[in-house]
Order: C-alpha cells, then sequence, then structure tokens
C-alpha cells in the first residue's frame, strides 16, 4: 500500500460475510481477524477508515416476494465485536450510501472508524451498478480491496468503485496483497515435487481446477464424493456412491491427460462405506472398486490415507482443496483430519503448503493446525477461481 494515508478517508472493501448464531452473535471472527491489518495501518498512519461489505444474501427473500430482512442481515451485529478488536470507538451509519453517509464520512476525523450498512441492501451491488458504485466512491479519498473472498464477483463495491479513482489513489490491502502471492507461489516457479490434494462433492465443481492442476503439478491425489465418478469410469463398481453419470468420459480424458503429461493421479484404493448417509449408519471398509450395492463411500480408508500420506510427506509444494469424505459427520471425518495432519507435518519438514476451500480450511481451524501450514485461504471461490487461471474481475480493477 504504496499510499499516504495522512488525513484520508480509506474507503475499504472488507469480507464481514461472518456466521451469526440465533442470537446474532458472530461464531467464527477470522474473517474480522484477518482485515485487521490493513485498517489498524491506515489508521496508525493517520488516515481513517470507512468500511463496506455484504453480509448474508438478503436479496433473496425478496426475489421471492419477501422484504429484506434488515434485522438478521446488518452490518451492526460486527460494530461491537470490532470495537473492542480496534481498541476504539467504531460509528455505524445505517445506510451505504446517501446524504447520512456522505455526512457521517465528510465528518470523519484520522484514526476513526466508521462501518457502512451491508453493501447488498442495495440491488446495485451484485449488478455492479455504476451509479451506486459513484455514489461509494464520494465517500472516501482512495480505495483499498482487502475482501480476497469476493474478488471473483464483479460488484459494485469489489470492482466497479475502483474506476472511480487514479491508479495512485486504489491499492490492495494486506490481506488481498497474501492471498495473491501465496497463490502464485503454487502456480508460478513452485519447489518441486507439487501435489494437490482436490476433495469435494463433484468433478463438475472442479472441472477447471483439474485440468488447469495437471498441466503442472506432480501428484494429483482426487478424494471426497467425487473420486467415486472417476473410479466408476475406470470400470469400478461404485454402489450407491455419488457418480455424476455424466461426467465419466470427462473423468476418463482427465486421468488419459495425466498419463499423457507424466502426473502420478491418485484415487482413493480403499474407502469407509455407510449403509445410509447418516453419521449413525452402519459403516466398514471395502476396495474402492468393490462397493457393495446399498452401500455408498463417504470417507477415504486406512490404504487410500496412507498413500496420500506418503505422496503429501514427499512433496515440497502442496495445494488442499476440498474435504476427503463427509467431513461434518464425525465417523466419516477421518480422511480429511489425516489429510491435514499430514500436511501439517509437511510443511514443518520444509514444504509449502496452501489451504483453501470452505471444509479443508475448516479442517485445519478445527484441528488448531492453521499456524502449521504456510497458508489457509480466506476466498473459497475466489481462490479456486484464481488457481483456474481466470482473472479475478476484483484484483483487475486496482491493476488497471
Amino acid at each position: 500500500m504504496d499510499i499516504n494515508f495522512q488525513g484520508q478517508r480509506a474507503l475499504i472493501r472488507v469480507d464481514f460475510n461472518v456466521p451469526l448464531d440465533k442470537d446474532y452473535k458472530i461464531t467464527d471472527d477470522t474473517r474480522i481477524q484477518k482485515a485487521l491489518p490493513t485498517i489498524r495501518h491506515i489508521l496508525d498512519k493517520g488516515g481513517s477508515a470507512i468500511l463496506m461489505s455484504h453480509l448474508g444474501r438478503p436479496m433473496k427473500k425478496l426475489k421471492a416476494g419477501g422484504s429484506i430482512d434488515r434485522e438478521k442481515f446488518t452490518l451492526h451485529h460486527v460494530v461491537g465485536h470490532l470495537s473492542e478488536q480496534l481498541g476504539r470507538d467504531v460509528k455505524f451509519c445505517d445506510e451505504t450510501v446517501g446524504q447520512k453517509a456522505k455526512s457521517m464520512a465528510e465528518q470523519l476525523q484520522p484514526g476513526e472508524v466508521l462501518v457502512l450498512e451491508n453493501t447488498r441492501f442495495n440491488e446495485g451491488e451484485k449488478k455492479g451498478d455504476e451509479a451506486f458504485a459513484k455514489q461509494l466512491a464520494e465517500l472516501g479519498d482512495v480505495y483499498i480491496n482487502d475482501a480476497f473472498g469476493t474478488a471473483h464477483r464483479a460488484h459494485a463495491s469489489t470492482t466497479t468503485v475502483a474506476q472511480y479513482f487514479d491508479k495512485s489513489k486504489k491499492s490492495f490491502g494486506f490481506l488481498m496483497k497474501a492471498e495473491i502471492e501465496n497463490a502464485n507461489k503454487v502456480l508460478h516457479e513452485p519447489d518441486r515435487p507439487v501435489t494437490a490434494i482436490i476433495g469435494g462433492a463433484k468433478v463438475s465443481d472442479k472441472m477447471l481446477l483439474l485440468e488447469r492442476l495437471i498441466d503442472f503439478v506432480d501428484n494429483l491425489l482426487i478424494g471426497g464424493g467425487m473420486a467415486y465418478t472417476f473410479v466408476k469410469a475406470q470400470g469400478g463398481a461404485v454402489g450407491n456412491s455419488l457418480v455424476e453419470e455424466d461426467r465419466l468420459e470427462l473423468a476418463n480424458k482427465l486421468v488419459k491427460k495425466a498419463e499423457s503429461k507424466g502426473v502420478r493421479l491418485y484415487l482413493p484404493e480403499d474407502s469407509v462405506v455407510a449403509d445410509k448417509f447418516n453419521n449413525e449408519a452402519e459403516h466398514k471398509t471395502t476396495s474402492s472398486k468393490e462397493v457393495p450395492d446399498g452401500w455408498m463411500g463417504l470417507d477415504i480408508g486406512p490404504d487410500a490415507r496412507a498413500a496420500f500420506e506418503q505422496a503429501i510427506m514427499e512433496a515440497k509444494s502442496i495445494l488442499w482443496n476440498g474435504p476427503m469424505g463427509v467431513f461434518e459427520m464425525p465417523n466419516f471425518a477421518h480422511g480429511t483430519k489425516h489429510i491435514a495432519e499430514a500436511v501439517a507435518t509437511s510443511t514443518q519438514q520444509g514444504a509449502f503448503s496452501l489451504v483453501g476451500g470452505g471444509d479443508s480450511v475448516a479442517a485445519v481451524n478445527q484441528m488448531g493446525l492453521a499456524d502449521k501450514v504456510s497458508y489457509v485461504s480466506t476466498g473459497g471461490g475466489a481462490m479456486l477461481e484464481f488457481l483456474e487461471g481466470k482473472e479475478l474481475p476484483g484484483i483487475k480493477a486496482i491493476n488497471d
């Protein structure tokens, strides 16, 4: 951030889309914690901070003919906690743009912080509306985007607003910068061997990512529900396991592409299978190619864990995106936890590791391993698209 913030009002796009309980108390403040270094830096340098963010999907009910639930989705819920974290009073404006927002922004003194109301209370936000973005831009002297988690969305507050600031008056925050730098460490000239661990339910969700990874990784480990599409495509019997029938041909193409590129593709040799999609279901371990009729694979088995672990321990660069099983069910979370431990151990022995994607991030956080891996990404969809090689609108808007 090569900007002189002295006496400047910094309009900062943060990602305060935090989970709340039924009493609107924050249950995980990771996203707020990640934004603090940028906010503190600007305040320490004599600037003031105007924070804008979305929270949830307030327009969903509106589209169904209902009304916006302002009580549920107001950003006022984060103000008290943010005040505690910053050690200073944080002001709140109950509108995002308008006369009140403009007046409060103009009166802001160096060292003060103002949180604007949920950007998604305005229909212009998701449309990338220029008029709405221009009103936002008028609130600040400089623009900082520190919301990597929304960088893949061409919304008014993440992308359009940047066009109203000269190149010298806009910048990435520390979080955005770190996300980009760490992703680039894996994508460009990584230490080898490079091992990617990809999980999750569907091949279709990760198709572009898998294609891209095969171009530059040495080992590709596939777990989670998506593995059974590959196993079936290779002629295996998968019982009632999740399979995308329309992706079998694609799975075989990816296997052939991996062979032609000299990439070692690992599918789980064995699986923990269950007779129902339920944590209390009867379960056992079988070969992934011989899942009995009426049973479904819900986790990778012990042999798969051992093979995956060996590839992880030999890696110098590791990318992990997606769980190895139904991580939210304790009986089928062992594979994901095992992988988390292996990634952490390999990192401690000198590998660089990047963890991105909801359940893989949840696994390292729940196990207290977040500080044992090199970098934990805050952006699920954004990181996925960045790794796929797409140009993210939120990044392009700052670079242009």
